[in-house]
Formats: structure tokens, sequence, C-alpha cells
């Protein structure tokens, strides 16, 4: 119930809108693009957890490769690095209040996936800590 209350003021209060729609807007563009689909995927990626961040985080998929980390080098030198910074501010600056704490935090979870979010994916905490999970059971970040 916490998880709910959080993720719904975080949807309203905490930019979890605005992120979801600019992470949004970065997907179709690189779907337009077509030769850079696979980080319009990570960017829906991006929109799906930051609209609704807790009680989720970011697992290493068990098949990514080189051409992951290859295409994270990428993404890190044309978008993750200022992705990262931004949510590093919004953290801070949500930080700066008490009430803000949880949604600074939040931000802080997001910065990672911002940062290299292809072979990765998002799932449930709940979902790690069942028994016979097929994903690596250790979160990524």
């Amino acid at each position: 119930m916490v998880r709910f209350v959080l993720n719904l003021l975080w949807l309203i209060f905490g930019s979890g809108i605005a992120l979801a729609i600019g992470y949004g807007i970065a997907a179709l563009i690189c779907f337009v693009l077509v030769v850079t689909i696979p980080f319009g995927v990570a960017a829906l990626r991006l929109a799906y957890y930051s609209l609704w961040p807790f009680g989720r985080t970011l697992v290493a998929k068990p098949g990514a490769g080189l051409g992951s980390g290859l295409a994270n080098v990428l993404w890190v030198v044309l978008a993750g690095w200022w992705l990262a910074l931004a949510h590093i501010v919004a953290g801070i600056a949500l930080c700066v209040t008490i009430i803000g704490i949880p949604f600074g935090i939040a931000n802080f979870k997001l910065v990672p996936a911002a940062f290299w979010p292809l072979g990765r994916e998002v799932m449930e905490v709940d979902d790690l800590r069942r028994p016979g999970t097929t994903t690596a059971s250790v979160p990524a970040s």
C-alpha cells in the first residue's frame, strides 16, 4: 500500500508524468530514425520505469552481451550522461525538503537506468524474492 501511495504521489508531484512523456518523445524520435530503434526500446523501458518506480528495480539481462555494452557506450556519449545528470540534479533538489526525500531517492534510482539502459530489464521487487525466478536475483543497481 505504501508503494502505491508513493507511486501515485510520484506520478503527480514527483515528475513521473513529465519524465515518462520526455522518454516517450525520445523513443519516438529513435523509432523514426530506424538505426536507433534499440535506443527507442531502451527509452520506452525508461519511460515505464520512471512512471512507476517504487517497488521496481533494474536487473541485468542474462543474454545481454558485447552488443549491448557497445551500444551503451554510444548511448552514454549521446544521451546518457545528460539524462543521468538531470536525475542527479533533480534528486538533490528534492532531497532538500523532508517530504521530497523519497522522490529524490527515486531520481537517484533512475540514474543508472538513464546512464546504462541496454542489457537491463525492469522487474518488480517482489518477483525477485520468489524462488524459481529465472532472471538474476541480484539487482543491477
